[in-house]
């Protein structure tokens, strides 16, 4: 009988043994932790801001007689930082740029890409009304993280059918990506888009490229809330070349 309790205390004490105290327990998932924590650093650490200057402010306030469908709310405060992977830059400044309309009412087409987006006269080019697009070429391929557009910021409007694609080819039929689209009736033959209608500011319209790989940028407009006409003053395109 003796022996038999022996054997059965010993037992219990090995069981015992192999069992993880809670505080070992918690050592190692604190480390696991810590890990977690320490990669998520390091990709932090290879963003940035992206440093966009943006131009002087010709308006204060969000004008109230703009009736549009899906119009979004004003934000109210600045633009929060977008932030890419360091070493990103406007590949598009001085990049070609063709358009459905070559002849423009005011000013030149490579005025789009200049690095001008101040809104006063001068700055802007004025193309014909109905759906025109322009085409920028950077001349190479490059994983896109943002654009920026401006189309005029001289007063407050709404650009209708806004469309903004990404290709391989100047003729938009190899790869073809969609990175906004607020036509909300696809009157641009381009889809229905999703996105909502805003008011032109100086802060212009960022759009999230999310890093897609791509040598042509082609943005579409059909004319605005306060005319037919379709302005742009300066289109941005922030990547960095494909490897």
């Amino acid at each position: 009988m003796k022996i038999c309790v022996v054997v059965l205390l010993a037992l219990i004490m090995l069981v015992g043994s192999c069992k993880k105290s809670p505080e070992e327990g918690a050592s190692e998932q604190t480390a696991s932790e810590n890990t977690g924590a320490e990669t998520a650093k390091t990709q932090d650490s290879n963003m940035v801001a992206l440093g966009i200057k943006l131009p002087k402010p010709m308006f204060v306030g969000t004008p109230q007689n703009i009736r549009v469908p899906r119009l979004e709310k004003p934000l109210g405060r600045p633009r929060p930082p977008f932030l890419a992977p360091k070493g990103t830059e406007n590949v598009a400044l001085g990049k070609p740029v063709l358009s459905s309309d070559q002849e423009p009412i005011i000013g030149e087409i490579e005025m789009i890409t200049d690095g001008d987006k101040e809104g006063a006269d001068g700055s802007y080019v004025e193309f014909a009304p109905f759906l025109q697009h322009v085409t920028i070429d950077l001349e190479d391929e490059f994983d896109i993280y943002a654009i920026t557009l401006w189309h005029f910021h001289k007063q407050g409007r709404v650009y209708s059918d806004v469309v903004v694609q990404i290709a391989d080819d100047p003729d938009f039929i190899t790869n073809v990506r969609t990175l906004f689209n607020n036509d909300l009736d696809n009157s641009s033959g381009l889809g229905i888009g999703q996105d909502m209608h805003y008011v032109e500011t100086h802060e212009g319209r960022l759009i999230d490229a999310k890093g897609n790989r791509a040598r042509y940028v082609r943005l579409y407009s059909n004319g605005n809330s306060s005319n037919e006409l379709n302005h742009y003053i300066e289109v941005e395109v922030y990547g960095k070349p494909a490897k």
